[in-house]
C-alpha cells in the first residue's frame, strides 16, 4: 500500500479543499449554500479522497482507476470554479489564480497515472 500524504498532488488536492471550505463557500450568496457551494465542497473533496482510496489497493490498475476518478472530480470542481466566476460570486483575478492552481493539480494527476500505468 501506498502512503497518500507523500504525493504532492494530495498535498495540492488537499489545500484545494481547505481554501474551498475557508476561502470560496463563505463568499458565496446563502442562496447558494445547498446548491452551486454543495457541489463544489462535493468536488474539491473528491479530488483527495480518490487519491487516498487508490493509495490502499493493492494493484496499480486500482491506483490508477481511482487517480481517473480523482481526475475527474478535478474537471468538475474547475467548471464549478467557472461557474461561480459567471455567476459573480469569484472575481475574475482570483479566478485565474484558482485556474492556474488547478491546472497544476491535472498536470501531476496525470503524469502520476502515466507513471503508475507503465509500472
Amino acid at each position: 500500500m501506498r502512503d497518500y500524504r507523500k504525493y504532492e498532488v494530495w498535498k495540492n488536492a488537499h489545500d484545494m479543499v481547505l481554501f474551498v471550505y475557508k476561502q470560496v463557500i463563505p463568499s458565496f450568496p446563502s442562496t447558494e449554500q445547498y446548491d452551486l457551494a454543495r457541489q463544489m465542497k462535493r468536488a474539491a473533496y473528491s479530488i483527495s479522497f480518490n487519491i487516498v482510496e487508490g493509495c490502499g489497493r493493492n494493484s496499480d490498475s486500482d491506483f490508477a482507476h481511482f487517480l481517473d476518478m480523482s481526475l475527474g472530480s478535478t474537471h468538475e470542481l474547475e467548471y464549478c470554479f467557472l461557474l461561480g466566476k459567471d455567476l459573480g460570486y469569484i472575481k475574475e483575478e482570483e479566478f485565474r489564480k484558482i485556474y492556474r492552481k488547478i491546472n497544476e493539480i491535472k498536470a501531476k494527476l496525470i503524469n502520476l497515472i502515466k507513471s503508475v500505468r507503465r509500472s
